[in-house]
């Protein structure tokens, strides 16, 4: 089964993170955050998203970009942008794979996207429309690498009588 690594490169917004972070936990998916935060992990409005899953959680937290590197040496890296050139779904995810995600306002930095060029993807949208939501973007990626494995140990089946 792949492991999915969701990466937070300086994220704003707490409810964004919670929601993610509640993403992370039913997927099995680790959680990486990239400081600055735009809040505390203390953040009431971070945990009130997260819901009770911070125990399912499996979270890192970085001073900076080249901490997440150094401390992530053979990561494998995809960086999601609205500049990109390539679509998300254009890839055949690696059975290890980070998935990067900027800022609310301004996204990941534009010299970590020039020098990671091949491996910045976007998600198709309507022209001249500024960007989905953070967190449904993030879904859109991690559910994208879920089904290129099959849906592999995830419930397929409901209980509805």
């Amino acid at each position: 089964m792949r492991h999915i690594h969701i990466v937070l490169h300086e994220p704003e917004i707490p409810q964004n993170t919670g929601n993610i972070a509640r993403t992370a936990a039913v997927v099995g998916a680790s959680l990486h955050l990239i400081k600055p935060l735009g809040f505390s992990i203390d953040d009431k409005y971070l945990k009130r998203c997260g819901l009770d899953y911070w125990d399912k959680l499996d979270i890192h937290i970085y001073e900076d970009y080249e901490d997440f590197l150094n401390k992530n040496p053979n990561a494998d890296i995809y960086y999601y942008s609205k500049k990109a050139h390539h679509v998300y779904t254009e890839v055949d995810y690696p059975e290890e794979v980070f998935l990067m995600f900027g800022k609310e306002t301004k996204g990941i930095p534009e010299d970590i996207l020039r020098a990671n060029e091949t491996k910045t993807l976007r998600i198709p949208m309507r022209e001249g429309l500024r960007s989905l939501n953070l967190s449904n973007a993030v879904a859109i990626g991690v559910y994208e690498v879920l089904r290129q494995d099959g849906f592999r140990n995830m419930a397929l089946e409901g209980n509805l009588h």
